[in-house]
């Protein structure tokens, strides 16, 4: 890269000053720029057919080359070689021409720069509109480059629209903002507008490892991506966190060393404790968590990485070429397509909204690591219910006599610990006239069995009991394996043969066995079967969706319905519980007054 500025005077030693990375190896022609190519591109080509506009207003984020851009325009504008081989204005300046080496420097005497933000009143833009009168002194254009332009004040905006509008012919404006909606729509209509995009992660990582080759640095490629992403796009930031690491290793760039000048967590422990929390042990989580504290993680930190790492998975989920971006470690993306794969699009998007609550909750706590401790277990214990309409589907599906297993308080005090009953626990039910209004006879709880007699070991007499355990311990990696990546062959209690899905994952067979056994108290054979097996549960929830939808389709009242409404379909069909018939509300009480002696006329 072209660097633009002057030799810088030596000190009293004969040393040449330190010149940061930022302004070394700032850009200075339009080759020099990335991550700008729709920029580079429009002015080239405005360049090469004449179409030069009066203004140019270029808006984007702190550090994109906002400031840098507009002097690389008035160089173009005014570039000519000594020899006078060049005629006008154009992009390709492969050398320093005469006026270059002044505009660069901001001293020349024809491009004259203006910062908004400390001359913000009228009185400033009577001077330029006084000065553009006159022609140039020595440069073939007179640029005016004002910076954060949406500083200037109303009256001052109003004094400079019919300069925009009519300026002399060898005049041009160049403003530069971050805040474009706060520049009149009056001033933005009379110049053509540059958006200056966030520079991409991995573009940055390759213009930062270039700059450390010419700094003979030697850098980890992990350390560069921690770089990139902690800059957001902004090139300024990246170098100046750059020459940062440097000075903090004094030596090798190495990713803990830049973790640990940024605040930031341990990426792999982050991920550790994302799945802890999916699996809701809580005891890790918080184990996982108090160790990143201890060592200097910020608690607003660690739960901020969490959330960027959940939007990782998400967007690797709906589109899985994003685990490809080398900005990220290899461990993060080969754990992120892992977590897509098993972890529903419901989950993630709780866990992102809790932890969006959670981390203003924790700013604004006396106490941030117990405010986020807090906040962990909302997300492990609260992050994978179920939807009504799931439950509903539960229910449904467990009808008919069918043993459910029910999560609890009770279960969930000791995730850990094997499950006895007596008998398989059926999900309580509520009488009709719980749903009918008026004052309902309380339910009596069933006595509670004795302990003495409860069997040592828990039943699963079926699959789909052996998936609503998983779902109780609150397992969601397995739960999400038992329903998409497993047909079953054959069920025995104690025995399960299953084949499997082309991307199921083949360690999970030997973790099978082991937490089954945890779970229900007795030895587990888990085997992988050649034969074809039944539909995974998922598919045959999905087809069930599917005939759902065709059934109501078929339907005449719908039909009419989406023929009145061009472009319609069906996207859901959910059941409507029955409505409870109408019957007296005192029959259970064997009279037709209440036992309270009332005449009922109140109900």
């Amino acid at each position: 890269m072209t660097d633009a500025g002057a030799p810088p005077n030596p000190d009293s030693a004969g040393n040449a000053p330190y010149r940061v990375l930022a302004r070394k190896y700032r850009p200075s022609s339009f080759d020099d720029l990335i991550g700008q190519e729709a920029v580079v591109r429009t002015v080239s080509n405005a360049f090469e057919t004449g179409r030069i506009p009066q203004a140019w207003i270029l808006t984007g984020v702190r550090g994109v080359g906002k400031t840098t851009t507009a002097r690389i325009l008035a160089r173009a504008l005014n570039y000519e070689m000594p020899d006078g081989s060049v005629k006008g204005p154009t992009i390709h300046m492969p050398t320093l021409g005469v006026h270059c080496q002044a505009i660069m420097e901001s001293r020349h005497m024809d491009v004259l720069e203006m910062d908004a933000a400390s001359h913000t009143g009228v009185d400033d833009v009577r001077q330029i509109n006084d000065s553009v009168r006159y022609a140039p002194a020595s440069a073939r254009y007179k640029v005016y480059i004002i910076d954060e332009v949406h500083m200037l004040s109303t009256a001052a905006f109003n004094a400079f629209l019919k300069t925009l509008e009519e300026p002399p012919e060898h005049a041009k404006f160049v403003f530069a903002t971050t805040e474009i909606r706060k520049v009149p729509v009056t001033v933005l209509s009379r110049c053509q507008r540059f958006d200056l995009r966030r520079v991409e992660a991995d573009v940055l990582m390759k213009h930062l490892a270039n700059i450390a080759a010419k700094e003979n640095v030697e850098i980890e490629p992990e350390a560069l991506g921690i770089i990139a992403r902690a800059a957001e796009g902004s090139v300024r930031d990246s170098l100046s966190l750059l020459d940062q690491a440097i000075a903090h290793a004094a030596g090798q760039v190495k990713a803990d060393a830049v973790r640990q000048m940024l605040g930031l967590a341990d990426r792999t422990r982050v991920i550790d404790l994302f799945d802890s929390l999916v699996r809701g042990d809580i005891a890790t989580a918080f184990k996982e968590f108090r160790e990143q504290y201890d060592v200097g993680a910020d608690p607003i930190v660690v739960l901020s990485d969490l959330a960027e790492f959940v939007n990782f998975v998400t967007r690797v989920k709906i589109v899985p070429a994003t685990a490809d971006n080398v900005a990220y470690g290899e461990t993060e993306r080969v754990r992120a397509r892992d977590f897509a794969a098993k972890i529903s699009m419901r989950v993630l998007s709780r866990m992102w909204q809790m932890l969006l609550k959670g981390i203003t909750e924790v700013q604004a706590a006396t106490r941030p690591a117990a405010a986020a401790e807090m906040v962990l277990v909302r997300i492990a214990y609260v992050a994978d219910l179920p939807t009504p309409d799931e439950a509903i589907r539960m229910l449904e599906q467990n009808g008919g006599g069918s043993p459910v297993v029910s999560g609890g308080s009770a279960a969930r005090s000791a995730p850990s610990a094997p499950v006895a009953s007596a008998a398989p626990v059926r999900m309580p039910t509520a009488s009709p006239s719980s749903f009918g209004g008026g004052a309902a006879r309380p339910q009596m709880a069933a006595p509670a069995p004795d302990p003495q007699a409860a069997a040592p070991q828990l039943r699963v007499t079926s699959f789909t009991q052996l998936v609503a355990l998983a779902g109780q311990k609150r397992d969601i990696m397995t739960k999400s394996a038992l329903e998409g990546d497993m047909r079953l062959v054959r069920f025995e209690e104690g025995r399960l043969e299953v084949a499997l899905e082309p991307n199921a994952s083949k360690t999970m067979i030997s973790e099978l066995a082991k937490k089954f056994e945890l779970w229900t108290g007795r030895r587990w054979t888990v085997i992988v079967s050649n034969e074809q097996g039944q539909p995974t549960l998922r598919s045959v929830n999905q087809a069930a969706k599917q005939e759902h939808a065709r059934t109501a389709e078929a339907d005449p009242r719908v039909q009419e319905v989406l023929s009145r409404f061009p472009g319609a379909k069906v996207v859901e069909v959910r059941r409507l519980a029955p409505e409870a018939p109408e019957t007296n509300i005192n029959a259970d009480y064997g009279s037709d007054d209440p036992p309270d002696g009332s005449d009922g006329d109140d109900l």
